[in-house]
């Protein structure tokens, strides 16, 4: 997570530069989750699914490309739907945290599915938190809380 450079920035100020992408291939619900987190003074990037967020990320296949020196982007935060086509929410947790230069980027799963076994498995692999959809702005403050701590 890069956001230890801003440790000696105030709270505010830190919560201002938190760069969130979120993946979603339902244009309603992406358009939903940005809204809230720019409510909540997040930049935030959407892809509409799993590949496209790992090629946002400098990440295809499973090679690193660099972006302006650096591997990928700077992101603080992944927040994804679980039950998308193609890559669900779980292959690209996993996908991020095999990478040695993302896996310390948080990833929130979202569902509209409330089913134990599939909240355990992210969790199991990673998951800094599962939320139910269609997520809320007392979700978002809950999820900025805990990034910021």
């Amino acid at each position: 997570m890069e956001i230890s450079h801003a440790s000696a920035i105030s709270k505010t100020r830190a919560m201002d530069e938190i760069h969130v992408l979120a993946v979603d291939d339902n244009l309603l619900d992406r358009k939903i989750v940005e809204r809230l987190l720019k409510n909540s003074s997040c930049k935030v990037t959407t892809a509409e699914n799993g590949l496209r967020a790992l090629e946002y990320l400098g990440l295809v296949g499973d090679q690193q490309t660099s972006v302006d020196g650096h591997h990928g982007v700077k992101v603080n935060l992944i927040i994804t739907d679980y039950c998308m086509p193609g890559m669900t929410g779980y292959e690209l947790l996993k996908k991020i945290k095999q990478s040695s230069t993302l896996k310390d980027i948080p990833v929130v799963i979202m569902s509209s599915e409330d089913v134990p076994t599939r909240i355990d498995k992210c969790l199991e692999e990673g998951a800094q938190m599962f939320m139910l959809k269609p997520l809320k702005h007392s979700d978002v403050k809950r999820l900025r809380c805990q990034l910021l701590q």
